[in-house]
């Protein structure tokens, strides 16, 4: 395969507009690229949770999310195509089910926090949540699989679920609410 980005600045989103993968041009503040960019930003804070000290089944599953976050993105880009299946939504369900095993029962919510690489789960969540109602938003207007929403809810599942699971790895207690408690 030759080089794909031989030039980094094209100028040709100078005037507000940007390419699809299509070689079709929307305005950057499109819902379309909203939703891309919120799954971009997504994707980088996976990439920091990664570079935390945090166990390899950890590290390998949020680096499988990744990838299947550009073929999200991907898909996003290039309207009309599909390459999420439904077997990545049931292989988050797999992998949520694995990590919950190994935690106690949640009796209190909890608050974001813990280690560094919870507390980071718990933004990349709140990323993800963002992420699944820009998806909403397009696909009250646009054609967008189904699979996508799914795969951000399971998904933000996840992230709540890693949170809890990377502080017990680092024998770090999850910080629980404490409702009505005064200052």
């Amino acid at each position: 395969m030759g080089y794909r980005l031989s030039k980094i600045y094209t100028r040709t989103g100078d005037d507000g507009s940007t390419g699809l993968s299509d070689g079709s041009r929307i305005d950057k503040d499109s819902l379309r690229i909203t939703a891309i960019g919120s799954i971009d930003e997504l994707n980088s804070l996976l990439g920091v949770i990664c570079s935390e000290d945090i166990d390899d089944k950890s590290r390998n599953c949020l680096m499988e999310i990744q990838h299947r976050l550009f073929d999200l993105g991907g898909e996003l880009s290039m309207p009309g195509h599909v390459f999420l299946s439904k077997e990545s939504v049931n292989n988050l369900e797999q992998k949520l089910d694995w990590m919950n095993d190994d935690l106690e029962p949640l009796e209190d919510f909890i608050l974001p926090g813990g280690c560094k690489a919870a507390a980071a789960c718990h933004v990349a969540r709140s990323v993800c949540r963002r992420a699944e109602r820009d998806i909403v938003s397009l696909f009250r207007n646009d054609a967008v699989s189904t699979v996508i929403p799914a795969y951000l809810n399971r998904l933000s599942d996840l992230l709540f679920v890693m949170a809890r699971y990377l502080n017990k790895f680092r024998q770090q207690p999850d910080v629980l609410w404490q409702h009505g408690t005064k200052e």
